[in-house]
Order: C-alpha cells, then structure tokens, then sequence
C-alpha cells in the first residue's frame, strides 16, 4: 500500500512545475520533497518523474498520477454525500480549448460557480490535444473536437464552432476588392495563430479548390486578442461566429468568403467518476453549451492548432 503523503508529493511537483514551489504549497522543505519523491520511487520500484525544468511525470508516474487524482476526487464527493468537513471547495481540473475559454465557456458556467463550491483548475490546449490531457490523468474532464469516448470515459456531444474569415471593410477593398483569390491571398497579410494553425487552409482549399502555395502572416498566439488585430484593418483572420457577431453587426467586420466556414465540433469528455460535483458540473456544461453553440451537422470539420492557448 503506497502512502498517500508521498503520492501527493509527487503530484504537486508536477502541477507546480518544481520542487521549491510544491514545498511552499505542502508546507514542507524543497529537501523534503525530494525526499518524499525518492521514497515514493523506491516503493513503487521505477522512476516516477523525470528531473528535468519542469519535472515531469514518466509513463509509471502519469499511471499513478491518474489513479491519485481519481482517488481524491472520490473522496471529495463522499465527503460531501456524507456532510463530512472540508477544506471548503472542490476543485476540477478540466482541459479547454482557448476559443472557448475566450468566448461561451464562463457564461454557460457561472450559475454551476455560483451556486457550488467549486474551484476550476483550467488547462488550455488546442481542441484536438485536450484528449491527452484526459488521458494522460492531468485532467478529470476536457472540451475536444473527439466524437469517440476514451475507454473509462463517457462523451456529450456539445455543439459547433463555425469559422469564417473576416476583415474591415477597408481591409477588404484593399486587397480583395474583386474577391478572394489564389494570387490575393499570397499578398495579403493574415493573422494565423501560430504555426501549427491549419484552420485557414483548410477553409481557403475549401473555398477555392486547393490551397494557396503561401502566406503573409501575422502571427498572434491569442484568441482573446484575435478580433481587435483584425479590427485594426492590418491583418485579416479566422474568427468563430460568437467573437465575430458584434463587429459583424456594427458593420466592423465582414465576412470575406461568404458561404464558406470551417467547423470545429466540440464534445465533452469526462471520467466515469461516481461523484456528485463531476455529474453536476457535466450536466450544467452540456446543457449550456448546447443552448449556446450550433446543432452539429455534417460540414468540414477540423482543428485549430493552439500550442499555448
């Protein structure tokens, strides 16, 4: 039997992302973590964390990882069924996809919040890598553009992001007075993402039968910041149909490629954990998002890569 202790040890390391920093929030000294660490591994019988900047888990440590975080969700919620005292709040650790956190996320929430003593532990990836982080233990539920259920897991179907590609009205006279082509495209300065952002090919392909040979981006790894670059009338770029509806309808923006969107379906994913917080959290997330976000239907489906949000 592994003690408990040493385990959480082990956890707060990697979700602190150092020895000194998980011994501020244990109480105890960076020695000492280190300690608790190497007794861990010596009972456990494999290395369990790679010593690195930051210290990461192993595939034994991501496995144990997985089992403690469970674990001490499951007694969160029996201490809650049995009125038991604790610390005050449960926490959920949750993976998300920045688009999102920046837009629909906290409005189909805030009553959950507000109603429950609930701290959310947020991870942001791209909607296509959540699913590791569910996997791999890090987080007890994700938001990903995944339809098939993880074995342990259950999956709601949430609804659609639909893409579209909008500049100012100046932008678009400028560059695409006579419509979107191949040759404008390759002239025109485009906010992407970063350089794993695909969303924008695959739209333009799409719409004009195969993928321009180049760009000129303008590249800006932040959601939030995304509609007020194109705003700027420098840069045009993707933006979803719930951050693009204001400017759109204040006449700030248009759509450059009518008709043509590229569209994400979102589902949530979540661990098949007998705990009241997880199923109440699930069933305010899923019904929020679906009031909010488009019916999914058959159209391009794909991604957007996000490496920090």
């Amino acid at each position: 039997m592994l003690d408990y202790k040493l385990v959480e040890a082990l956890a707060v390391v990697v979700a602190e992302g150092g020895f000194e920093k998980a011994g501020r929030v244990l109480g105890l000294t960076q020695s000492a973590v280190s300690q608790r660490i190497r007794l861990l591994e010596e009972l456990a019988g494999c290395v369990l964390l790679v010593r690195a900047s930051p210290p990461r888990p192993t595939d034994a440590g991501r496995g144990m990882l997985t089992l403690y975080r469970q674990v001490h969700h499951l007694e969160e919620g029996l201490s809650a069924r049995l009125g038991l005292e604790s610390s005050g709040f449960a926490t959920l650790a949750v993976g998300i996809n920045a688009d999102s956190l920046a837009t629909w996320f906290f409005p189909v929430v805030d009553g959950f919040l507000d109603s429950e003593p609930v701290l959310l532990d947020l991870r942001v990836d791209d909607q296509a890598q959540t699913h590791a982080l569910l996997r791999n233990g890090e987080v007890l539920g994700c938001i990903s553009d995944r339809a098939e259920p993880m074995q342990g897991c259950s999956v709601h179907v949430l609804g659609e992001m639909h893409y579209r590609l909008y500049g100012t009205p100046a932008y678009q006279s400028r560059w695409f007075a006579s419509g979107v082509t191949r040759e404008g495209v390759e002239r025109a300065p485009m906010l992407i993402f970063n350089r794993k952002d695909v969303m924008h090919a695959a739209l333009l392909a799409q719409a004009l039968g195969s993928e321009p040979s180049g760009y000129t981006p303008f590249y800006l790894p932040s959601s939030e910041q995304f509609a007020p670059a194109i705003g700027s009338g420098r840069v045009c770029g993707m933006l979803p149909d719930e951050q693009a509806h204001g400017p759109v309808g204040r006449g700030e923006l248009v759509d450059l490629l009518p008709g043509h969107a590229f569209t994400v379906s979102l589902h949530w994913h979540c661990w098949n954990l007998e705990t009241s917080v997880l199923t109440r959290f699930t069933r305010a997330l899923v019904a929020g998002a679906r009031r909010v976000l488009a019916e999914p239907h058959r159209v391009l489906v794909g991604s957007k890569a996000q490496a920090s949000g």
